[in-house]
């Protein structure tokens, strides 16, 4: 439940003079949505909602279930169409309300002014490593939570992720479980912890058949060591126009030939570069897979992401790459570390 849920909810009862008070109080979130006494959506109130009503001779003491809009733009959990969504977006709506599956009670707000996005995914963050080449940085510190500019580099992902409406998170931890537990709880309740606690290591996606609840057809897996800008939406978005079962997040890795390279066949030149640049892609430690083929991991089995990427291309299912471009970092030697902390400034 978004904690700031309440201050946009106004009872059908109250008069214009109430609502006057409550939108002055949301300044430039300036909307309220009438609820009934069963907290159902009847409509949404602005204050040209209330000009037009006054003109039409309401008083400050008649009840706003007079002047409302009646038919408000919404969308329901589990239900998400994100595409309605991001041209809800671009017509410059800035808050939506979220309703139950099943009824028309309210049970989350979307506020576009400081959030890019409303996805319908759940999150595995694998934490439970042991950092061992940042030894002794490790040694009392899990790897998550080691500081980069006065922050943890778990925090890095979870608060990206929360720009982009993600609320579902299963956060995988082994070595020095303790303390990334009790790291987690200074989140507020709008996010929703589900911490899987590994008794031995499980390799780096092997957790994801722990009996997890999911709430989504969707799931992101993020290595709890990296720091990026990545835009989540986009990632998603090409994930399901490309109907894939598992997309890997890719990085463009540069090679530079210090020599001039001979191209040839059976002996025969056919061509010179000379000191070419190659790109290669690397994975880039992040996966959005479709739920119902986590029924192929193993239960309770070292398992690594790049071993069930083989085994569902051998069983025939779709696995596509998405390339980003953007900052990328993966904190797992004490010279990233270093990098990271002369870096991190890409705040979006």
């Amino acid at each position: 439940m978004n904690v700031n849920i309440d201050k946009h909810l106004i009872h059908h009862s109250k008069n214009i003079k109430e609502a006057m008070f409550l939108l002055n109080r949301l300044a430039m979130d300036a909307i309220l949505f009438v609820i009934d006494e069963h907290e159902n959506l009847k409509g949404s109130l602005t204050d040209g909602d209330i000009r037009r009503g006054m003109l039409n001779g309401a008083t400050l003491e008649t009840e706003v279930i007079n002047i409302i809009h009646p038919n408000p733009k919404f969308t329901r959990r589990n239900a998400v169409n994100l595409e309605e969504l991001i041209a809800l977006r671009e017509k410059n709506f800035k808050i939506i309300p979220v309703l139950e599956a099943e009824t028309d009670k309210i049970i989350d707000i979307i506020n576009f002014r400081t959030q890019k996005s409303y996805l319908p995914i759940d999150v595995v963050i694998m934490a439970g490593g042991r950092g061992s080449r940042l030894w002794p940085l490790t040694k009392n510190t899990p790897k998550p939570l080691l500081k980069i500019n006065d922050k943890s580099v778990i925090d890095y992902s979870i608060e990206r992720l929360q720009k982009y409406g993600i609320t579902n998170f299963h956060v995988s931890v082994n070595y020095l479980k303790e303390k990334v537990i009790g790291h987690l709880s200074k989140y507020d309740d709008h996010i929703n912890f589900n911490v899987i606690e590994e008794e031995k290591p499980l390799g780096t996606i092997g957790v994801l058949h722990q009996n997890i609840n999911y709430n989504c057809d969707s799931v992101l897996v993020l290595n709890g060591d990296l720091i990026s800008a990545i835009d989540f939406e986009m990632f998603y978005l090409d994930f399901i126009s490309k109907d894939a079962d598992i997309s890997i997040l890719t990085i463009p890795w540069k090679v530079d030939v210090p020599y001039g390279i001979i191209e040839s066949t059976d002996g025969v030149v056919s061509g010179l570069k000379e000191k070419p640049t190659y790109t290669y892609y690397a994975n880039g430690g992040a996966y959005l897979i479709k739920r119902d083929i986590l029924k192929y991991l193993p239960k309770d089995t070292f398992y690594n992401a790049t071993d069930f990427v083989h085994l569902m291309m051998q069983k025939k299912k779709k696995v596509v790459s998405f390339p980003f471009k953007g900052y990328w970092l993966d904190i797992g030697s004490h010279e990233d570390f270093k990098r990271a902390q002369d870096e991190v400034n890409f705040s979006e």
